[in-house]
């Protein structure tokens, strides 16, 4: 199994993030089609995806899209500057993370080590590491198999959204901030603009069946951060 495959579709961008990943001890594949990324994604079954926006065929988007419904591995969006459309859209597909372009190597190579790490060794760095799972009334999260299940039925998560569900299931009752599970799921401080949390909460909300007006599982307190109250779900 090989590590990364790169999905972009300018050949010298792909060869330079090659070289420098490979150069820092990864295996990567590169394909330069939306289209033909499927196939060659069925055929490769790497740990990760790093997928280009703008791509000739079908776009990275349509991708993500259909990858995601079979692969629970993480996939980082390669991004236009500055595009909040891009970024969004990536995230509600289910995309892990995102890269602005041109991306930095350095930062590149930090997202894509992050989240191999999350899959190698899963909540290795967080407090919550000694519970493997959790129950409260209906709701079953499972960490070693990144299982959730909701009045009985499985319901599917990305590896993100599973972490952010995990960290906030594991203090349920305790308001976290943005700035805590921002550290705690990405390992690096928020740098005050990134909306994936945000973003990844609303996915949360909907797959549980909580209501975005005026919800009560997964609870905003305004200034403070976010907060999973133990008592709406019901009996088990």
């Amino acid at each position: 199994m090989i590590d990364i495959l790169l999905v972009e579709d300018d050949e010298r961008l792909a060869s330079l993030t090659r070289t420098y990943l490979e150069q820092n001890n990864l295996t990567v594949a590169v394909e330069h089609r939306g289209d033909t990324a499927l196939a060659q994604f069925q055929q490769l079954q790497p740990r990760m995806l790093i997928l280009d926006v703008m791509l000739p065929g079908i776009d990275g988007i349509e991708v993500c899209k259909q990858l995601r419904q079979r692969f629970s591995g993480p996939i980082l969006m390669l991004t236009a500057k500055g595009n909040d459309i891009d970024q969004v859209m990536g995230l509600e597909t289910g995309a892990d993370d995102y890269v602005i372009k041109p991306a930095d190597p350095m930062v590149l190579l930090a997202r894509v080590r992050a989240l191999l790490r999350r899959v190698d060794d899963q909540k290795t760095n967080s407090p919550s590491l000694q519970a493997q799972e959790v129950t409260l009334g209906c709701l079953h999260v499972n960490a070693s198999n990144q299982t959730v299940v909701l009045d009985g039925q499985p319901v599917e998560f990305s590896t993100q959204e599973f972490a952010l569900l995990w960290e906030l299931t594991c203090s349920a009752g305790t308001i976290l901030s943005r700035d805590e599970l921002f550290k705690r799921i990405r390992g690096i401080e928020y740098d005050g603009m990134d909306r994936s949390i945000d973003v990844r909460i609303s996915k949360i909300r909907k797959k549980l069946g909580d209501d975005p007006q005026n919800p009560q599982k997964i609870k905003t307190v305004w200034g403070k951060g976010y907060l999973l109250s133990p008592d709406a779900w019901g009996a088990q």
